[in-house]
């Protein structure tokens, strides 16, 4: 008999950032390293005999916090990969939700239906995973194996061992990062101890996914919009400055304008379902030459601040700013704007110097951009 632990992977940035992940290669957060040493600690003293991971990134370094206390090297195949989302990869899943929302609806509900161009069904994942995990069972007789895999790759595996339908795989719950699912391989068929748990996480470490907090974005209008933005630009000034005195909307309309035709990407509005919620303003001319992206204005409606939303609007430049190849974000905040500065610390972002504004001191922040890190 082999015993198996089934396990998914710490926080990426795709889960934090509410997109489709799939095969993009990102990196984790600091709340998965958080996750990953929780976990190591749970497998301390858990006899294993040979670890196994995907071969992304977020798997291989979950994989990795298994070999902190058990001397055994990683082994890595593209069969424990995630599902491929195809022309989904790294779609933000507010967009899809509004975009295409019969295919999202079977995403989340009808797997069976659920087909994306350049991408891969559920029967198909369930077929290269299940062959992966008996594979890896038969080479193991007699021992404990760690297996470090996905979201819904180890729920259509699961499907398999649990005898449930395709269609009805979405009575099968998504675990949580990290969480671990006890199998049993004996005689040929594998059976379930227990499935998809976070004991070893503290509450606030053990977050489950909401698929109702996502936003959505649309390139900002220039012939439609110039309110809107002049309005949230007076909002965020009034915010951090406390007042509208030294504002003037027309020199910052100007730039927003300016900058989508640079890139029509670079100015968006975020919505929450039809309602707006936000905006967001790239300069990304400025910056290019020492390889830094510049934020001019992220902008959250107060209803929807302190909320977890702003991650979302900082994922826009994060990932815009990344595919341009920029090594840095940086932007502006008054050193008064308590919340926001609270807001960018902790998102990793550090001063690098101060300004004098017609307002008050200005901070000059930074924050890396770094790619996926390896194990």
């Amino acid at each position: 008999m082999t015993e198996i632990y089934l396990i998914r992977h710490c926080q990426a940035e795709g889960n934090r950032y509410h997109m489709i992940q799939g095969h993009w290669d990102g990196d984790v957060t600091a709340l998965g390293r958080r996750q990953i040493d929780a976990l190591a600690e749970r497998f301390r003293t858990v006899k294993l005999d040979a670890l196994y991971s995907s071969d992304l990134c977020r798997a291989r370094l979950t994989a990795s916090a298994l070999s902190r206390f058990h001397a055994l090297p990683i082994r890595s195949t593209a069969q424990l990969r995630e599902i491929h989302m195809g022309r989904w990869e790294t779609k933000f899943f507010g967009n899809l939700v509004h975009e295409e929302p019969e295919l999202a609806y079977a995403f989340l509900h009808e797997q069976d239906k659920f087909a994306v161009e350049g991408g891969e069904t559920y029967a198909e994942v369930a077929a290269r995973a299940c062959a992966a995990l008996e594979e890896i069972a038969r080479a193991h007789p007699g021992q404990a194996v760690a297996v470090v895999s996905h979201g819904i790759t180890i729920r259509c595996i699961l499907s398999r061992i649990l005898d449930i339908p395709l269609r009805e795989t979405g009575r099968l719950p998504i675990g949580g990062n990290t969480a671990v699912t006890h199998l049993f391989h004996d005689g040929g068929r594998f059976t379930a101890d227990y499935l998809n748990d976070c004991s070893h996480l503290d509450a606030a470490d053990n977050l489950s996914r909401s698929w109702g907090g996502d936003l959505r974005d649309e390139p900002l209008d220039a012939a439609r919009d110039r309110e809107y933005y002049c309005a949230c630009y007076a909002d965020s000034w009034r915010g951090a400055h406390g007042s509208l005195e030294g504002f003037f909307a027309g020199p910052y309309w100007d730039s927003a304008v300016q900058h989508l035709q640079r890139d029509s990407r670079s100015v968006l509005r975020l919505y929450h379902g039809d309602a707006p919620a936000g905006l967001v303003d790239l300069d990304t001319r400025r910056g290019a030459h020492a390889g830094y992206g510049w934020i001019s204005l992220l902008y959250l409606h107060p209803e929807y601040r302190a909320q977890g939303y702003g991650i979302q609007l900082l994922a826009r430049a994060i990932l815009h700013y990344r595919a341009l190849g920029r090594r840095a974000l940086r932007l502006h905040a008054a050193e008064v704007n308590a919340a926001a500065l609270a807001f960018y610390e902790r998102e990793g972002f550090r001063t690098l110097s101060y300004e004098n504004g017609n307002l008050g001191r200005l901070l000059l922040m930074e924050r890396p951009l770094e790619g996926p890190r390896d194990v």
